[in-house]
């Protein structure tokens, strides 16, 4: 059995209501100059617990302004407040643009360092300030994931660093954040859970250590995200996503995902789409293009998502791929690349950049020529 590597943070906490522990756990520790990144819509939902951290004596200071898609120089900006406030610990509430921006700020705050020299995997030199992840969304699983990323306006390409001192702390992953999200973002975040879990399965680098989670993540999200998307306070729902959200974000440092991420950057990069609808548009297409290199993975995945099993891999294989279908049309995903105001024209453009995204190409178990991408994106239209 080939070797790998687990890095997770020293501390991840579940549970509906576990915010309250991560306020527990942070008056114990010394630390006085808490940086927070959250966005407005999360902020009703933890004044409580920053007025008892307040209570206690700990000097605060809540950055917002977060965009969706934040850019590199965004993050430069972000983390020259985080300097003036000589921030000593840094926590993010929110979704997976918030939590990368807080596990950067953490790293580079007091840095020799440029965000900008880090893209790519291993370049930064040492462990940043002490910092912990609350996501609001089920989601990215950056909470335990050594990723982050950014918008890279240089090229318009999203560009991840990747560090193992970029793992939380502590991860408090609290499914009552999440019952306020709205449906479509439910929607989009779920898939995009759901693809953590797939592309880790079929990766070429899949383990069974990480299997377990992949397939059960997968089984998790499949059963419950259009409860959630149909009902935001199905309470049992949001339980299910936010764990197979977390199994999702597991997979990511140790396996990894692969061509739907590195064919869904373009998307976010140049047309501002975000992460979660751009991957669950191209996820079945993907699934098509990827199945002949994987084909018993992918019947496995196929029964993950509740499917019946075919009379061969194949035809299992393929009720998984016409699942996805289903599933994507039921929380409303759009069809075409069309529908997202994207034009046909792009393609050549599109398919250059995501050849530049091969830290996860490399993961894919088919290759993925540039002809292919094109051929991929062609098929959304």
């Amino acid at each position: 059995m080939k070797g790998i590597t687990l890095l997770q943070p020293q501390k991840i906490v579940f549970g509906t209501g576990c915010i309250q522990t991560l306020v527990d756990d942070y008056k114990k520790m010394g630390l006085k100059r808490l940086f927070v990144l959250t966005a407005p819509p999360i902020l009703p939902l933890i004044e409580p617990t920053l007025a008892e951290l307040k209570e206690a004596g700990i000097h605060i200071e809540v950055f917002q302004n977060i965009l969706a898609e934040p850019t590199l120089n965004d993050f430069n900006d972000i983390v020259e407040k985080a300097r003036q406030f000589n921030a000593d610990s840094v926590v993010g509430i929110g979704g997976g643009s918030v939590l990368d921006v807080a596990k950067l700020v953490a790293a580079f705050v007091h840095s020799d360092q440029q965000a900008a020299d880090c893209f790519g995997i291993g370049l930064i030199k040492a462990k940043g300030l002490w910092f912990a992840c609350l996501p609001t969304t089920a989601g990215t699983g950056s909470e335990v994931s050594p990723n982050a990323i950014l918008l890279d306006e240089r090229d318009h390409l999203k560009k991840g660093i990747v560090s193992p001192y970029l793992i939380a702390d502590a991860a408090y992953v609290d499914p009552k954040l999440t019952w306020t999200v709205p449906a479509k973002v439910t929607a989009d975040t779920g898939m995009d859970a759901l693809t953590h879990c797939m592309e880790a399965y079929t990766n070429k680098f899949a383990h069974p250590t990480v299997d377990i989670y992949a397939l059960q993540g997968i089984k998790l999200i499949a059963a419950n995200l259009e409860r959630a998307v149909k009902d935001g306070k199905d309470v049992e729902a949001r339980e299910a996503l936010a764990l197979g959200s977390l199994y999702g974000g597991l997979c990511l440092g140790p396996v990894n995902t692969a061509a739907v991420h590195a064919l869904s950057y373009p998307l976010g990069g140049e047309f501002h789409i975000p992460h979660g609808l751009s991957n669950a548009i191209l996820l079945p297409s993907v699934m098509k293009f990827n199945m002949p290199a994987s084909i018993k993975r992918y019947a496995d995945v196929a029964i993950a998502l509740g499917c019946e099993p075919g009379k061969s891999d194949e035809e299992t294989a393929q009720r998984g791929v016409d699942f996805i279908y289903r599933l994507a049309e039921a929380v409303g995903i759009p069809q075409k690349l069309t529908d997202l105001g994207i034009p046909q024209t792009a393609v050549d453009g599109m398919a250059k950049a995501a050849m530049e995204v091969q830290r996860l190409l490399k993961n894919n178990p088919r290759e993925v020529t540039e002809q292919d991408a094109k051929e991929i994106y062609n098929s959304l239209f």
